[in-house]
């Protein structure tokens, strides 16, 4: 990346107590959607959720860390300057794994993200299901029809702007299918990805569509996963009502369920 990457870690209630401090934990990575940062966590209010669920015995202990994650949608861009994939699997994965008390292996790692995050979290997840164990997305990024967000006829602020910083402007089709979470779920060898995604069914960008022909495209495969599509659209108030169904999948994909 060229550049330092901020990044917050969130230790479980154990991790620095005595029996804690022998111990390893799973770790889940949430990646932020657009216009947020590393602390999402803390700025939206997700952090009381996951202490709440903690405090209550809700959920087993697991460490969190959100890194920064600009307008990056999680991959490498389309003129090769912010090569955002190769760092995180290549450097920040590493980096994170040797500096904090993790357990190794695939199924104690899971991934995981909001919007654009949920983009993120689906595409590594299905590009390197060796390294993840389990994967949820919600309202995640997912455009059934790309010519839809990538007319010329679409508003400047419209999300076709975004997506020209990553995906080439106009946006690069074969680039862009080769990046898409539909498009690797065809051929992805997802045995044993543990998948959990929802989405609103008035979301302000149409991306229920796209969540839906996952669901139809992993159901014809027959890979097991658990999709939802709620009421509600494109907001925190969506995000923060159903943010613990998506901890407590992680919980149990590890294992570590209260």
């Amino acid at each position: 990346m060229h550049q330092q990457v901020p990044y917050c870690v969130l230790l479980p209630p154990g991790y620095d107590t005595e029996q804690g401090k022998t111990q390893r934990y799973p770790v889940l990575y949430f990646l932020h959607g657009l216009g947020a940062n590393e602390q999402m966590f803390l700025d939206s209010g997700a952090w009381n959720l996951t202490e709440d669920l903690w405090e209550q015995r809700k959920m087993g202990e697991y460490i969190i860390v959100t890194p920064a994650g600009d307008t990056s949608f999680y991959i490498n861009s389309h003129d090769g300057h912010r090569r955002y994939e190769d760092f995180f699997v290549q450097e920040f994965l590493p980096y994170i794994e040797h500096h904090y008390r993790i357990r190794s292996g695939r199924t104690s790692r899971g991934i995981a993200g909001i919007s654009m995050g949920g983009y993120g979290a689906l595409h590594l997840a299905f590009r390197h299901p060796e390294l993840f164990g389990s994967v949820s997305a919600q309202s995640a990024a997912l455009i059934e029809k790309l010519p839809a967000v990538s007319g010329a006829s679409l508003p400047q602020n419209s999300l076709s702007r975004i997506l020209g910083g990553v995906f080439g402007s106009p946006v690069d089709r074969v680039f862009w299918e080769r990046n898409d979470p539909l498009k690797l779920a065809r051929t992805s060898r997802l045995t044993g990805l543990h998948i959990y995604f929802d989405c609103g069914s008035e979301d302000d960008y149409g991306f229920e569509a796209g969540a839906g022909a996952l669901h139809k495209l992993l159901a014809a495969r027959g890979i097991a996963h658990e999709f939802h599509l709620y009421p509600g659209g494109h907001d925190w108030s969506y995000f923060a009502e159903h943010l613990p169904a998506s901890l407590l999948f992680h919980s149990h994909a590890f294992g570590v369920s209260s």
